[in-house]
């Protein structure tokens, strides 16, 4: 078993940790890394377009970001920029997961990405709580448990010497994006 413990302003919690939860952090990388890899691949190579989603979804649901969406599907740069940054931001995600490269930092733009579609697909019906939140909080999990030392090359990346020092001992903050 292993042992956790968090203090976040002035709260601690701590638990034990089974060893076969590496297997299910490890299936919670590789499932959001297929999920986002496949997106995004298919946006690339298929028809795809920002623009609609942007000007449209968030005016008819009572969105409280609907104003950001508007401008953001009435501005031909950004669309033009979502365009390109959602595939190919998906696509590079889920690559990342899948190989287990850089695992924090595409965890933390899966998680952005996610919270951008939770208010873009804005609806109470069910509460607060949809599945673009969901999965927000797994790529949370997934970069959290640093999934990319799991079967991941994040694990030799850390460990590769420069002048004989581990990069993540030469550069510690590192440690933000890989892991």
């Amino acid at each position: 078993m292993n042992q956790l413990e968090s203090r976040v302003g002035g709260l601690t919690v701590g638990g034990k940790v089974h060893s076969l939860s590496a297997w299910f952090v490890l299936a919670l990388r590789l499932m959001m890394g297929y999920a986002f890899a496949y997106s995004g691949f298919t946006k690339i190579i298929g028809e795809f377009s920002a623009g609609g989603y942007l000007s449209n979804v968030a005016a008819t649901n009572g969105n409280p970001l609907a104003g950001m969406f508007a401008w953001m599907g009435s501005t031909p740069w950004f669309v033009e920029f979502a365009n390109v940054a959602v595939p190919w931001g998906e696509l590079f995600i889920g690559l990342g997961l899948l190989v287990g490269a850089f695992v924090r930092l595409a965890a933390f733009f899966g998680a952005l990405m996610m919270l951008m579609f939770y208010f873009g697909n804005w609806d109470m019906g069910h509460g607060f709580i949809n599945g673009d939140f969901a999965y927000m909080l797994v790529f949370l999990a997934v970069a959290a448990f640093a999934a990319g030392r799991i079967l991941g090359l994040d694990q030799y990346i850390e460990q590769y010497e420069i002048d004989g020092v581990a990069l993540v001992e030469r550069y510690p903050a590192l440690e933000y994006v890989l892991g």
